[in-house]
């Protein structure tokens, strides 16, 4: 058994009774990285890679920490977008480094490779995967989960996923991605919101045999206590540098496809994910400047003045009771701006999924109209959804 589990474990206990008496009155929801005594027997004695960021935590605690107090033997850590410490800029690529001082080499999945190479693996008994995910298709963190899923199987080495709530998990939308369009904003056909945990998604990938010649991995998942899909998570760390509260997380299913258009999303602010705007917006009711900050060191239209909007004030419940993406805003903005196909970017098919969606918002057609065209793709999905779903679910 690990060294010092008795010690740990009583000193969690001993920190955690109030939270127990919190558990027992509305149900804690308690991650899978918490419940140490599941998991423990599969990694003692072993030696053990990480995939994790800074939103790897058990407590306060980063899991690197926790495990190595335990003896542990962690000989690689590997890190996604981002990086360990969850501060580079989007599509940033970031280098390798050291944790801490305990020579132990953390490995950049988003830098010169995205999939963790067999000599990397070469060592390892065993490979955990512990990342806070925010459950829309083109945030990339599910990429790195699946390439982890890939080495893996190819290695022959086990893979464990200590599951987190997806704070986006309590519905299903959008466009569901088409093959020409994959690419590290979306390896498999999901929609841009796909209800699902990373554990869930990782059973669904193994299930469906979504790795490269129909692999599958030796998957095991810690299911979260006390979570169905009908909950609302408040995340306890930013799962990266521009998604700093939950309202920001709610939009983010409707503003990250702007990423793929000229507007800028606030990045460079301090409420990145809570403003949209351009140099050209024509109502200059509210305005902000974007400037280099950690996690946007080169924001898009660096030092000019955009104009735009501010869902700062935007109550948080009724973002997050609509339930869906919200297309109508989109093709305000779209309409607003009136710049046709210059509204987009080479980006946009590939955060769509498709190309229809692009033609559709040209064509000025309805949102009623454009969300049916989604609808027999969603309904195979959620079909298949079903099958590899590990909570209670929403409907």
């Amino acid at each position: 058994m690990i060294k010092n589990i008795t010690f740990f474990c009583l000193l969690i206990i001993s920190t955690t009774i109030s939270c127990q008496e919190h558990t027992r009155k509305i149900g804690r929801i308690i991650t899978g990285a918490e419940q140490i005594s599941s998991y423990d027997s599969l990694i003692a004695g072993k030696k053990v890679g990480l995939v994790v960021n800074q939103s790897s935590i058990i407590n306060h605690t980063l899991l690197p920490d926790s495990l190595l107090a335990l003896g542990i033997n962690i000989r690689i850590i590997f890190s996604p977008e981002h990086g360990f410490g969850g501060a580079g800029d989007a599509g940033e690529y970031m280098q390798d480094e050291e944790y801490k001082d305990t020579g132990i080499k953390i490995i950049s999945l988003y830098g010169r490779k995205k999939k963790p190479a067999g000599e990397d693996l070469s060592d390892l008994d065993i490979l955990m995967y512990d990342i806070q995910d925010v459950g829309v298709r083109f945030y990339t963190y599910i990429s790195t989960l699946h390439y982890a899923m890939e080495s893996c199987a190819e290695s022959d080495i086990p893979l464990l996923v200590l599951d987190r709530p997806n704070p986006n998990g309590f519905y299903v939308d959008g466009p569901v991605l088409k093959p020409e369009y994959k690419s590290f904003l979306g390896m498999h056909p999901l929609p841009v919101v796909y209800g699902l945990t990373a554990g869930e998604l990782a059973t669904m990938i193994n299930g469906e045999k979504w790795l490269k010649e129909g692999e599958q991995c030796r998957l095991t998942v810690i299911r979260c206590k006390n979570y169905t899909h009908k909950d609302y998570y408040n995340l306890p760390v930013n799962p990266s540098p521009n998604l700093k509260s939950m309202k920001a997380v709610y939009l983010y299913p409707t503003l990250g496809l702007f990423t793929g258009t000229v507007m800028s999303m606030g990045r460079g602010t301090d409420f990145p994910f809570l403003v949209i705007g351009h140099p050209d917006y024509p109502d200059h009711t509210f305005s902000y400047n974007p400037l280099p900050k950690s996690g946007a060191r080169n924001p898009k239209y660096n030092g000019e003045t955009c104009y735009g909007l501010d869902l700062r004030n935007e109550p948080v419940d009724s973002i997050r009771h609509s339930e869906k993406i919200d297309i109508e805003f989109f093709q305000m903005i779209y309409n607003k701006m009136n710049m046709g196909t210059d509204f987009f970017n080479s980006s946009f098919n590939y955060h769509a999924g498709n190309n229809e969606l692009r033609r559709q918002i040209l064509n000025d057609l309805p949102a009623d109209t454009i969300r049916k065209s989604w609808e027999p793709a969603l309904g195979q999905y959620k079909k298949t959804r079903k099958k590899y779903l590990l909570y209670p679910d929403f409907e």
